[in-house]
């Protein structure tokens, strides 16, 4: 089979072996795969990478040297089934997984680990009870960002935001509109995204974002407004508590004490924004604790590989907190799946781009020097095209596969 090979940061087409499913293993004709914004740093950082996954306890993440097909954001159909399968779909059922496998030697991160090739290939193998049935009618390009969109729900769900907070997100690159979408498909009613180029402004509308700002001309900050308590000084904080004090002092026949933790349990008092730090770059998280409200959640989805600083008396005196968000869980993971088919969000403004495997290599390219792509997705049955074509933008007029599609024959 055809694939996309990276090693020392090089990208290249490669002939590999058809790979055979092990026990509890399905292997699936790929169909569409997410060029992710991991994979554009781990391309050329794979060996830092690897020290802090083997810091927290996983020793197989890719390295430089290692030769390995990347691709973890996908869809597919079922193509075969290994040893010990329940063989829950019929052949050529449009699936899902969850992007890891196990394996005799533990648990592999696929895309990520010379042990788990990934999507940027014909055919790779998924573990049977991480697979997940796409409902009928779901486009591929759509089904193939259940991954990404499902880390932006889990660092919805990880700031814990509520439909009269006010969030800002920070950052409009394809985690960032995600996360956009999901707060939206949350309900919350004041979303403030801001971003540098004007394309993802752009992009970030038609997501759902009530308010957009370009940082050079307007903070997000002032775009929030007054609204929702927002306390932005300390004397203000202050205030606030002197104020309620005076208040519920006149109210006879109920302390004050007991009626002000009343309020604080209805939610009157002091909040702050839920900030969704989407960049990944040092110095975000410090500008972030420095200009957000006081009170505010910050969840940091960003990845950022290189060390960083922020001042924790700032954060302290502000009384910030700060969460950090990676991944998902299964329940996550599926429900994100279900918002899809039942269209209770509509990811097609992230698709930019389409390219078959010859055309892995230009688009990350196109993804690191640009700023105007948000997600490009590779079809490795896509015919090569010629040289200098433009990727295709995904979306409506892409093919569907659909779930009665019988896999052409295997190339070896």
């Amino acid at each position: 089979m055809r694939a996309v090979v990276v090693q020392g940061g090089k990208l290249s087409v490669a002939e590999l072996p058809l790979p055979e499913p092990g026990r509890r293993q399905v292997r699936v004709r790929v169909t569409r795969a997410g060029i992710c914004g991991s994979d554009l740093h781990v391309r050329f950082a794979a060996d830092a990478s690897a020290e802090v996954a083997a810091e927290v306890g996983y020793q197989h993440f890719m390295r430089d040297a290692h030769r390995v097909v990347m691709g973890h954001e996908f869809t597919g159909v079922v193509d075969a089934y290994g040893p010990g399968c329940r063989r829950r779909w019929r052949r050529g059922q449009a699936v899902v997984s969850l992007p890891l496998i196990r394996h005799d030697d533990g648990i592999h991160m696929t895309g990520l680990s010379e042990h788990a090739p990934g999507a940027y290939a014909e055919y790779l193998l998924v573990a049977e009870d991480a697979t997940m049935p796409v409902p009928e009618g779901v486009d591929p390009d759509l089904a193939a960002l259940t991954e990404p969109l499902a880390v932006a729900h889990h660092a919805v769900r990880r700031g814990g935001v509520g439909k009269g907070d006010a969030a800002v997100v920070v950052g409009c690159g394809p985690i960032g509109l995600a996360v956009v979408l999901m707060l939206k498909a949350a309900g919350v009613r004041r979303v403030v995204a801001s971003d540098y180029s004007a394309a993802r402004r752009d992009l970030a509308r038609r997501c759902g974002a009530d308010v957009v700002v370009d940082p050079a001309v307007r903070s997000p900050w002032d775009a929030l407004g007054d609204r929702n308590g927002l306390v932005r000084s300390a004397t203000d904080l202050y205030g606030t508590g002197l104020d309620a004090l005076h208040a519920l002092q006149r109210v006879p026949g109920v302390p004050w004490w007991t009626a002000m933790r009343a309020g604080e349990r209805l939610g009157a008092g002091p909040r702050g924004a839920v900030v969704f730090e989407c960049v990944g770059l040092p110095g975000v998280i410090e500008d972030i604790v420095t200009k957000a409200p006081f009170r505010s959640r910050v969840v940091v989805v960003g990845v950022c590989m290189q060390p960083d600083t922020f001042r924790p008396t700032m954060a302290s005196n502000k009384e910030i907190d700060l969460r950090f968000s990676f991944c998902y869980d299964p329940v996550e993971f599926r429900e994100t799946l279900r918002m899809v088919a039942r269209r209770r969000i509509d990811p097609r403004p992230l698709l930019t781009g389409l390219v078959g495997l010859d055309g892995v290599a230009d688009a990350f390219e196109r993804l690191g020097r640009a700023d105007t792509d948000a997600k490009i997705l590779v079809d490795p049955w896509r015919a090569a095209e010629p040289a200098g074509h433009d990727a295709e933008p995904a979306g409506n007029d892409a093919e569907p596969a659909g779930n009665d599609a019988e896999p052409p024959g295997h190339r070896q």
